[in-house]
């Protein structure tokens, strides 16, 4: 089952683990960075199709992202 509380503390962590802002990693996905911060607080949440491409540029797998496992490799 979706957990959004995990999908947005792991998009945060995802995200300052790369060393990335807010604003940084809107531009990466052509959002405003008011944008990724609602989706890091669960204001929002990105389309299925951008949680899949969010899931495919921080190299992890999409259960993972969207809280459904603990494991974060893809393939495993």
């Amino acid at each position: 089952m979706f957990n959004k509380n995990l999908f947005c503390e792991r998009l945060k962590f995802l995200r300052t683990s790369q060393g990335l802002t807010l604003e940084q990693l809107g531009t990466v996905f052509s959002v405003t960075k008011q944008t990724v911060s609602r989706w890091e607080t669960g204001d929002r949440l990105p389309p299925l199709n951008v949680a899949y491409e969010l899931a495919e540029y921080f190299n992890v797998s999409t259960d993972y992202l969207l809280g459904r496992s603990e494991n974060h490799k893809i393939n495993e």
